[in-house]
């Protein structure tokens, strides 16, 4: 009698220890999505946070969008003991999440400083465009900066993910692929170029270093990674499409096939895809860079814009299959195939229903 009751009062102990440990991973998975950023978007707007109760700091973020939650931010707040949020105007953005942006204000912000955006999937012609609208860097000098030999073998002697193949003659821009897009501060308009590639590169080896092992276990070596990765950013919007699409790319490498990439053809003509349609013979011309080359086998010589670090996890992850062939809808939907007469059909199908991309 007297174990039967035991029994029962270590099972009614397990159920509730049970109960207990579901309620607190339950608590705590909500309470981090709270923290979670509000969206992806990375634009930057000027909120100014007065002098006033953590309360105070809680309304003016959430009016402006920038947490999700109040009660969440305030005790993480408290939780963290940053108590003491510093008064001024800053410039923040909804993809920061509750962590960052309590960090932000318990250190003073951003204040005075220049704000430099650099988003995924942008060239360096579009880095040195943001750097010489934002600072007193001119753009021949930094183009000269980036074919200099002695600053290439100086910053490839301190980065792990930099080699000699930057140094190529026959590459458009030797840093492309390799400075981390964010969101970075700098002191002034008056800060060299050189400071700010650093911080850039900083930021690479930061992100990159989490995925070295793999990276030096591939096949292919960490030029051919990111390369391949730059072309997968622009390909694919989510992660299953890019590794649906590295995969493609990569059966098509490994079959002597050519990539037939239109990212690479815009990058080979140095032009921008959204900027206008490409000539029949900026289509046909065989470069570096231009997998819709008949001859062109292989990746181009050099990444075309800078990957995310999902885009680089994609290629290194990539899904494995029987695929060969992909097409994007005009809605960015990826449809995959098994051969050109597949291919061919869903191009017939998406443009009777209306859905081809026309660059």
């Amino acid at each position: 009698m007297q174990n039967s009751t035991m029994k029962i009062y270590n099972n009614i102990y397990l159920a509730f220890l049970v109960l207990i440990t579901s309620a607190l991973v339950f608590v705590c998975t909500l309470f981090n999505f709270e923290l979670a950023k509000v969206s992806n978007d990375k634009t930057l707007k000027e909120v100014t946070i007065e002098q006033g109760s953590i309360s105070d700091i809680a309304n003016t973020l959430y009016k402006n969008k920038l947490i999700k939650n109040k009660k969440a931010f305030k005790i993480y707040v408290r939780l963290t003991n940053k108590t003491n949020l510093k008064a001024a105007t800053y410039k923040l953005s909804q993809n920061m999440g509750t962590r960052k942006i309590v960090d932000i204000l318990s250190k003073g912000g951003y204040n005075n400083d220049i704000i430099l955006t650099f988003k995924e999937g942008i060239n360096i012609r579009k880095i040195v465009k943001i750097i010489t609208e934002e600072t007193n860097n001119k753009e021949e000098d930094i183009y000269k900066l980036l074919k200099d030999e002695k600053y290439l073998d100086k910053i490839i002697k301190k980065y792990w993910f930099l080699t000699d193949k930057i140094k190529d003659d026959k590459i458009y821009y030797s840093l492309e692929g390799y400075l981390y897009p964010d969101t970075y501060a700098i002191k002034s308009k008056d800060t060299k170029v050189e400071e700010i590639f650093e911080i850039m590169l900083d930021n690479t080896n930061k992100k990159l270093k989490i995925y070295k092992e793999k990276i030096e276990k591939n096949s292919m070596d960490v030029n051919e990674i990111i390369t391949l990765a730059s072309m997968v950013e622009l390909e694919g919007v989510t992660l299953e499409d890019r590794k649906g699409i590295a995969g493609v790319f990569l059966n098509r490498i490994d079959n002597n096939m050519t990539l037939g990439s239109d990212v690479t053809t815009y990058y080979g003509a140095k032009i921008d895809m959204n900027e206008r349609a490409l000539t029949s013979t900026e289509v046909k011309e065989c470069n570096d860079y231009n997998t819709r080359c008949a001859s062109f086998l292989g990746l181009p010589i050099s990444p075309i814009c800078i990957p995310s670090i999902e885009a680089i996890e994609a290629v290194l992850e990539p899904t494995k299959g029987d695929y060969y062939y992909f097409v994007a809808d005009k809605n960015k939907k990826v449809y995959f195939s098994r051969n050109q007469n597949e291919h061919n059909n869903t191009i017939y199908k998406l443009k009777k229903e209306g859905l081809w991309y026309e660059y």
